[in-house]
């Protein structure tokens, strides 16, 4: 066989693609003769009349000056008809060479209500009112610079309010520029769908307004594309366009959802000031270039879904009133949310974010913006909020990187919480199978395959024949697969969840400094309190033994003023408050009460029951940290020289319940106040000693949350 023959016949069965495209793509060069036949003839598609120009070469360069400008007017003539079924005008597959100046073919009118009237129809009518509206809403928010606006509203009487209405639909499907194509300040009353259009010079939309849907679905912008100002009142679709040099979008506004789903940026991206009334929709977008979105304000959900950015991307006092989605998405550089307002239903969700703080900032309000962050799980994200918290340690930002910490651990909780009391079914029983939801069948089946192979994962029950999708659905949420627990390991897990509970509850798992301060007040007030009872309350018969009026009213004072300032330090400070006390009470009340209550019940029948229970050094006074203190005195005769009673009849006595409570919780007072070692009944003792035991577990605590709430602090900690 020839080689000719042999090329022929690879020709036939592997046709190149370049001229299959190049035979539906063939265009017919447009005459006046032949656009003027197209004009006398328009076609119907969809129920609306356009003037058919697809699939022609449109010659509008310098060189070809009369064609282009008798282009202009007859096309003008037929699209600005007024009184009559607006025509659309259908550009697809077509090549225009030279700059095509669209705004020449609209309809050039003043915006005020009166001189439109005898003009458009009635609905053409409400949509000019509709920009006049929103001119009103957004003239000081977003469009401060546009012309239309501030001659409508009349604060520039100088500046012209005409602009050019195209009031038929545009149709640009797969159409070729290769010169400059210019729409400023055109109000577009139907559809403009460019899909796959290629603009090969700069394009310049600035201030125009899509009344109805607008597509540039595939279009591609090879240089600056300008949508300044635009408002698109109508879905806007921008996917997968690729915009190889600066995108300007600032100014703009979407009412309606704007979709720019795997789109390119190659150059800077400028969507600062851009007001997004619906959904804005970036998901899989690659950024090569910096992003603003500065100072814009996202009234709905924005997805930025597997979204990457190769250089900086800015939010600086951007607005967020939705939730951010930043699941998978890449930050290889920068991103700022500095003076970002977020409102309260508004955070950013990072599972599964590509982020490594060794290369990339995330910049931010420090104390704010650590609280916005949000993963599902803990599983698959340990990675990113371990990068997360490391990239604000590195800035100095500890606040909002032990808010990181207090997330991780939180997450970690839940995780505990779930295998120790959600059915795994790994070590479930066929009737605990049952009482879930699946069918004795479908239980029988689960507990025989475990025996050969333990469940990895919830998605292995789909590989059994018996369990159907539906059930599955059902279920998976209240269920867990793990490894078998035996009773002890049980028991490790279970304490494991309370300890990390208490340090959660308590202190913020060590990141808030204030919480701990709360908690400490509220149980300094509540033992003073207790320990003045039992010294100052003993009896009322034969000879009453009672605090005086004024003691008594002084001491409840007191305890009510701690109190508040200790609770005020919890409600605003915890995440769960009411938790928070609750568990702060279960540790402090109950042994206390049934001590109480068996004090009392029991009665006090020993000597020395007129002298208080608690003795002072009496050979100084002055504020000390009493880290090895211990709360009796010993049974030595030179310390019970030292030590003396306190004095029942001095009017600022009840200060020194508060003091020894001072001492025995954090070992700092102004007095060394022990309880006395003769005639001491057992309970009063035990009580004591219970909040001495209580005050070690409490100065761990304060040295921890110290340690991680104040830079350098642990290593003086540590060192000492």
């Amino acid at each position: 066989m020839s080689l000719c023959a042999l090329l022929a016949l690879l020709l036939f069965l592997f046709p190149l693609p370049a001229l299959a495209v190049q035979t539906q793509t063939e265009r017919t060069p447009l005459t006046l003769e032949l656009l003027q036949e197209r004009l006398r003839t328009p076609t119907l598609r969809e129920g609306n009349l356009t003037i058919d120009l697809r699939q022609m070469v449109i010659d509008l360069r310098q060189e070809n000056a009369s064609f282009r400008d008798t282009f202009y007017q007859l096309l003008r003539k037929e699209l600005q008809k007024t009184g009559a079924k607006p025509l659309g005008l259908d550009l697809s597959y077509s090549l225009i060479q030279g700059d095509f100046v669209g705004s020449e073919l609209g309809l050039r009118t003043p915006l005020y209500a009166q001189a439109i009237a005898p003009i458009f129809t009635p609905t053409e009518q409400e949509q000019l009112e509709r920009l006049r509206l929103v001119c009103l809403q957004s003239l000081v928010i977003a469009l401060p610079n546009s012309k239309d606006c501030r001659s409508l509203l009349g604060t520039q009487s100088n500046v012209s309010s005409e602009i050019a209405v195209f009031r038929g639909s545009l149709t640009l499907v797969q159409t070729r520029f290769n010169g400059e194509v210019s729409f400023p300040n055109t109000f577009f009353l139907q559809s403009v769908d460019a899909q796959g259009a290629t603009f090969i010079q700069p394009t310049n939309w600035t201030e125009s307004r899509f009344s109805r849907a607008v597509s540039f679905t595939g279009a591609t912008f090879r240089q600056v594309s300008n949508f300044q100002g635009s408002i698109f009142f109508n879905k806007a679709n921008f996917k997968q366009t690729q915009f190889q040099e600066t995108a300007e979008l600032q100014n703009s506004i979407f009412t309606d959802t704007a979709n720019f789903n795997q789109a390119s940026f190659k150059q800077l991206a400028k969507f600062s000031n851009v007001q997004w009334q619906g959904n804005a929709d970036f998901s899989d977008v690659h950024f090569a270039n910096q992003a603003q979105f500065t100072k814009a304000n996202f009234d709905q959900f924005l997805f930025l879904t597997e979204t990457t950015f190769d250089q900086a991307v800015n939010f600086r006092e951007a607005q967020f009133d939705q939730p951010v989605n930043l699941r998978g998405a890449g930050i290889f550089n920068l991103a700022d949310f500095s003076d970002t307002k977020f409102a309260k239903e508004a955070f950013l969700n990072v599972p599964s974010l590509n982020f490594n703080s060794n290369q990339a900032k995330i910049l931010g309000n420090p104390g704010q913006i650590g609280k916005m962050f949000c993963v599902p799980t803990l599983q698959g994200n340990q990675n990113v909020l371990r990068n997360l918290g490391q990239n604000f340690r590195q800035q100095q930002q500890i606040a909002d990187a032990n808010q990181l910490e207090y997330t991780k651990q939180r997450l970690r909780l839940i995780e505990l919480s779930r295998r120790l009391l959600t059915t795994n079914i790994n070590s479930a029983s066929i009737a605990s199978l049952n009482q879930l939801g699946f069918s004795p069948t479908q239980a029988k089946a689960i507990a025989h395959r475990r025996q050969v192979k333990i469940f990895r994962n919830t998605s292995e029950l789909l590989t059994l024949p018996d369990i159907d999708l539906e059930t599955y659905n059902q279920l998976r949420d209240r269920l867990i697969v793990s490894e078998p627990l035996s009773f002890g390991g049980w028991l490790l897990q279970a304490w494991s969840w309370l300890i990390l509970s208490m340090l959660l509850l308590l202190s913020g798992y060590g990141t808030n400094f204030w919480l701990v301060f709360g908690v400490g007040g509220v149980a300094i007030a509540f033992f003073g309190l207790l320990f003045w009872l039992v010294d100052r309350y003993r009896r009322l018969r034969p000879v009453p033994i009672i605090p005086t009026y004024y003691e008594t009213i002084s001491m409840l004072a007191s305890f009510s003023c701690l109190a508040s300032l200790s609770l005020l330090a919890i409600f605003r400070n915890a995440e769960q408050p009411w938790l928070t006390l609750g568990c702060l009470l279960i540790i402090i009340f109950p042994l206390s009460a049934v001590l109480l209550l068996r004090l009392y019940q029991q009665g006090r029948y020993h000597d020395l029951m007129e002298v208080s229970y608690f003795a002072e050094d009496g050979t100084m006074r002055q504020l000390r940290l009493l880290i090895g203190r211990l709360p009796v005195i010993p049974r030595f005769q030179v310390f019970r020289e030292r030590y003396m009673p306190l004095l029942w009849n001095r009017r600022w006595n009840w200060l020194n319940y508060y003091d020894f409570s001072l001492n025995n919780l954090v070992r700092l007072g102004f007095n060394d106040i022990r309880m006395r070692d003769e005639h001491l009944p057992s309970i009063i003792a035990t009580l004591a000693w219970y909040e001495w035991s209580l005050g070690l577990l409490y100065i761990t605590l304060v040295l921890w949350t110290l340690s991680r709430t104040i830079p350098g602090l642990n290593l003086l900690i540590y060192l000492k």
